[in-house]
């Protein structure tokens, strides 16, 4: 049976978003449906990763199902997770995963400012999605420390891993996928000249994923 393949657009970003869209529309000319989940779970204001995991949990199937996930930023720290405990990922397409994520935010908003965060329970945000203001609780970072802390700080994966991370990057910095794929011989880590979007790279990421993932492709 075929894997299914599936995407998970990253942080405030939608199904629509023009990665996903884009690498859905270069496999779709190859044969292959690459599924956009919506990860806005169960809402944007209150955004859960646990949430977030069982909806690909779901939609991989039944438990003979198999799947190839790809994720970008949020959406990779999500299909890293994943794999990290369901045997039915079969491969993973990460473009700049979001590791250390609660750690990343506390740095960037600085101790006041998340210690307000956690005290009002709000936190001020932008929907990318339409470019207008939008907001996401606090539980949000309890539900991630509460994964970190159950699994690890980094996720435990065992599947082939292609990694595309931009040097660039100001968001999620590369030296974090560096670490992470460091010594791991089933990782591969492409970097590039490109920011957190990897908007200018879509084209090389298209072609790196399709040539890690041909044997499932039958090229």
């Amino acid at each position: 049976m075929d894997p299914k393949w599936i995407y998970l657009h990253g942080f405030a970003s939608g199904a629509g978003s023009r990665k996903g869209v884009g690498l859905a529309a270069h496999f779709a000319a190859r044969g292959v449906e690459l599924e956009r989940l919506d990860q806005r779970l169960p809402s944007l204001e209150r955004l859960r990763l646990s949430v977030m995991m069982r909806a690909v949990e779901r939609a991989i199937g039944g438990e003979r199902d198999r799947a190839i996930v790809f994720g970008s930023s949020l959406g990779g720290l999500t299909a890293a997770r994943v794999a990290e405990q369901d045997a039915r990922v079969c491969a993973l397409v990460l473009l700049a995963p979001a590791f250390c994520f609660v750690e990343r935010w506390r740095a960037r908003l600085g101790d006041a400012a998340f210690a307000a965060w956690e005290e009002s329970g709000w936190l001020d945000i932008v929907d990318y999605t339409n470019g207008q203001p939008a907001r996401i609780d606090f539980e949000f970072v309890r539900d991630l420390a509460l994964i970190d802390a159950r699994s690890g700080g980094w996720p435990d994966v065992r599947v082939p891993t292609l990694i595309v991370h931009g040097r660039a990057d100001t968001t999620v910095r590369i030296e974090l996928s560096r670490t992470w794929a460091r010594g791991k011989r089933h990782v591969r880590l492409v970097e590039v000249d490109d920011d957190h979007e990897l908007l200018v790279t879509l084209p090389t990421i298209a072609l790196e994923a399709e040539q890690f993932l041909s044997r499932f492709l039958g090229t």
